[in-house]
């Protein structure tokens, strides 16, 4: 156990992101080479996260309020980052919530237990126990765990992260174009601000 902490304890401080003098006045970097959208029609943004990363926590309530007021020509996507086994069961967490259509319901309870209860939800009968305590049965919770879809999002979610380059979280990507963080924006605020900015950008391009 003690060596599993200290290994999420470096992943955290190797791919946590400090706010540091590196901003740079943009405040976002070019994704080089861009990335296709799913839709010629949208501007979309992809948030990478982990329930276990201390900076995500404190941006998701900045990013859940950003989210409820999106004007229609944007598509927002949660995408969990995956760089070890720890990383892959959360990314299960959201797999399974997302198949199961409750996120909204559990997504900020998932960060709430592993960041403020400590429970680490690293094993099918942690995450039952915890699907169970928001009405989801076992069976309905098996099914989802053990589906071929939610396996195969798990499975893509390191290459998805890989093709755009993503080494630490939370990261933003705007349109397929944009990198935003808190090391290249500054803060957690500058990165809502830097979102913003693109979107309008990038809509009076569509």
């Amino acid at each position: 156990m003690l060596k599993k902490l200290l290994k999420n304890a470096l992943a955290i401080s190797l791919l946590g992101l400090s706010f540091t003098a590196t901003a740079n006045e943009q405040g976002y970097e070019p994704l080089t080479p861009a990335q296709p959208t799913q839709s010629a029609d949208k501007v979309e943004i992809i948030e990478f996260f982990w329930y276990g990363c201390p900076h995500c926590y404190a941006f998701e309530p900045l990013i859940d309020k950003w989210s409820k007021s999106l004007p229609k020509n944007v598509e927002f996507i949660r995408q969990p980052a995956v760089f070890n086994e720890v990383w892959a069961k959360h990314a299960k967490a959201y797999y399974v919530a997302e198949s199961l259509g409750i996120v909204e319901k559990v997504h900020a309870d998932l960060f709430d237990a592993i960041q403020n209860k400590k429970e680490p939800l690293d094993t099918e009968a942690s995450l039952a126990q915890f699907f169970a305590a928001h009405g989801v049965s076992e069976a309905q919770f098996k099914e989802a765990y053990s589906s071929f879809g939610v396996d195969s999002k798990v499975r893509q979610a390191p290459v998805i992260a890989a093709k755009y380059g993503i080494t630490g979280v939370p990261t933003v990507i705007i349109n397929g174009k944009y990198k935003t963080n808190g090391t290249v924006a500054g803060s957690h605020e500058k990165m809502i601000e830097v979102m913003n900015t693109l979107i309008k950008q990038e809509s009076a391009k569509k």
